[in-house]
């Protein structure tokens, strides 16, 4: 653990390939993202005409991005490319994948407040001729 907190751990050009507990780990999250796109496209198209469509299309294309761009990652690690197969790399996907999520939860916030205008509106435009 000590290792994990050093500065030459995250940024050496070349770090060398991953052992065989965490080459597992990372394809293992790497096909549960792509599990989960899949189930979130199936709801996607169920949802089409919804307020939730946009949460449902939000999570599809995170999954899926985070998917492709998790398997270029493992795919430089495993050829050992000197530089993309740096670990700082899985560091901004990490991050970069936090600040999504932050914005996708903001917008699952906002469907009860879309409900709630959506049902004053029709409840104005019945008494509109």
């Amino acid at each position: 653990m000590g290792n994990f907190l050093t500065w030459n751990f995250w940024f050496s050009a070349r770090p060398g390939a991953f052992t065989d507990l965490s080459l597992k780990m990372v394809l293992g999250f790497i096909f549960l993202l792509i599990i989960l796109s899949i189930a979130s496209g199936v709801i996607k198209k169920r949802w089409l005409k919804s307020l939730y469509f946009s949460f449902w299309s939000g999570l599809y294309t995170f999954f899926i991005t985070n998917a492709i761009i998790g398997l270029v990652l493992t795919f430089f690690n495993y050829e050992m490319v000197p530089f993309l197969s740096a670990r700082f790399w899985f560091l901004f996907w990490a991050i970069g994948m936090l600040v999504w999520l932050v914005f996708i939860c903001r917008l699952a916030i906002k469907i009860p407040e879309k409900k709630a205008q959506m049902e004053k509106e029709k409840e104005f435009k019945k008494y509109i001729p």
